[in-house]
């Protein structure tokens, strides 16, 4: 039997790479926020191995990369290395920006099923997180 949540939900919202465009994960924090989460925004321009720390140190549950770029997938990969790498295995990673249909295709085949384009509604990312998050003891 799982128990009930005993800590907000804990997120980490980045930029990956070199861009620099933040306004929508800004907006994206703000309302993961609203929905009672608790969000670490970790700015722009972080590196995997940068964001993987900082999702352990910071015990997130969900990993939320914003990609405007066309290179998605390529960073989405490197991403998915770098938490394996640091050994986290536990945490939701989803992946919002610029997203082609053959690269949404790609993502989901590794494993990637948080991805959201433009005109995501804010709604539909925080059911996203509520209804895939699997649930978390305090430690």
């Amino acid at each position: 039997m799982q128990q009930a949540r005993t800590r907000p939900i804990r997120v980490v919202m980045t930029k990956i790479g070199l861009d620099g465009h933040d306004r929508g994960v800004k907006v994206i924090a703000q309302a993961l926020r609203d929905a009672g989460m608790e969000v670490i925004y970790a700015g722009l321009r972080r590196t995997p191995e940068e964001i993987a720390r900082i999702v352990l140190q910071e015990d997130a549950d969900v990993l939320g990369l914003s990609i405007l770029s066309g290179a998605v997938v390529p960073l989405t990969r490197k991403m998915q290395a770098a938490l394996q790498a640091s050994g986290i295995n536990d945490v939701l990673l989803m992946v919002g920006g610029i997203v082609t249909k053959p690269a949404i295709e790609e993502l989901n085949g590794m494993g990637i099923h948080g991805i959201f384009g433009p005109g995501a509604s804010l709604t539909e990312i925080v059911a996203f997180i509520h209804q895939n998050l699997p649930e978390r003891e305090n430690v």
